[in-house]
């Protein structure tokens, strides 16, 4: 067994002391919304993963879902919908590598540590520790571009996939226009390297990011200031971008040039006050020769839909979810 990790048998015998627990609550099903102590019932925990350590929590009963956040989030993004879903699924909730309190091995030229890539293999090592080889995927921004990356480098792993606002990092950059320029430009002053980001972000990180808690909870928002304050992790961070840029795309351009598409049943969603549709219109059209069996849903949100839409984000999920072991 890797260090600092867990056997499969031990997260048994964890799941077996979270029975008994309060549940938590299923307003995706019933509409009603309750206020639900942050990821109650669910266990903090650290797995080593090949070359990072892997903070996680994970709770629940039932098929394995794993959610990935996005920029510049936690885990913690996950808490309100991780409750929903736990009353049907085993839900695993970790940073992602770079991000939060997950590690990130050395920088190198080609920015490959930060890659959807290795980012994917952290995913599925992490889900093998807990037991599980295979599970559905949910990913949020950038960490739909690693649950994408999971489903096509991984297809006995991945039952179902669900990404959000997100379009693959391939189709992003060949379709990039001046409107794209204009709207995402963060993309290309996080992935360019001759004047670097991080010396203007931890020059003054609550200026940057300009986050409040008005929708993430008190929890949350504690945990991500603690993550953006630290120049280790927006570094983690900017590397991601960076690697979205060359080794990302390359990655992408070359499944498309070898007609390789996902295999499972996958769920595209976008917020409808965020400007994916403003930019791609149709945005199924667009994963529609990335996916055999793929449908759409909008959810009424901004951006951060975990956050301001957890239920109708969840009543979107949970259908889609089933009978996904």
């Amino acid at each position: 067994m890797r260090s600092g990790g867990r056997s499969p048998s031990a997260f048994g015998r964890a799941r077996r002391l979270l029975r008994g627990r309060p549940r938590v609550l299923e307003s995706a099903v019933t509409g009603q919304t309750e206020q639900v102590a942050f990821f109650e019932g669910f266990t903090l925990d650290r797995f080593d993963v090949g070359e990072v350590s892997v903070r996680v929590r994970y709770g629940g009963e039932g098929p394995p879902v794993v959610l990935l956040h996005g920029h510049p989030r936690t885990h913690t993004t996950w808490h309100r919908v991780a409750a929903l879903l736990a009353p049907h699924h085993t839900v695993v909730c970790p940073d992602l590598r770079g991000y939060g309190q997950t590690t990130m091995p050395p920088t190198v030229d080609d920015h490959s540590q930060s890659s959807k890539r290795a980012m994917a293999n952290d995913a599925r090592e992490l889900m093998q520790s807990l037991g599980y080889d295979r599970f559905a995927v949910v990913g949020h921004d950038r960490g739909s571009a690693v649950a994408y990356r999971l489903a096509l480098d991984h297809p006995a792993a991945v039952s179902k996939l669900a990404v959000f606002d997100c379009v693959p990092i391939g189709e992003h950059l060949a379709r990039a226009d001046a409107r794209f320029a204009r709207a995402w430009w963060h993309w290309f002053f996080l992935g360019q390297t001759e004047k670097p980001a991080e010396r203007v972000i931890n020059a003054d990180p609550d200026a940057w990011y300009a986050i409040d808690d008005k929708h993430m909870g008190a929890e949350a928002y504690e945990d991500v200031w603690a993550a953006l304050r630290d120049p280790d992790v927006v570094h983690g961070m900017v590397e991601d971008y960076r690697a979205g840029l060359t080794v990302d795309r390359e990655a992408d351009d070359s499944d498309r040039a070898n007609g390789k598409t996902i295999t499972c049943p996958v769920l595209v969603g976008w917020s409808t006050r965020d400007d994916m549709e403003d930019l791609y219109g149709d945005i199924v059209a667009v994963w529609r020769p990335w996916a055999d069996d793929i449908r759409g849903v909008a959810i009424e949100s901004g951006h951060h839909l975990a956050e301001e839409a957890p239920d109708a984000l969840a009543a979107a999920l949970l259908p889609f979810l089933a009978n996904s072991s």
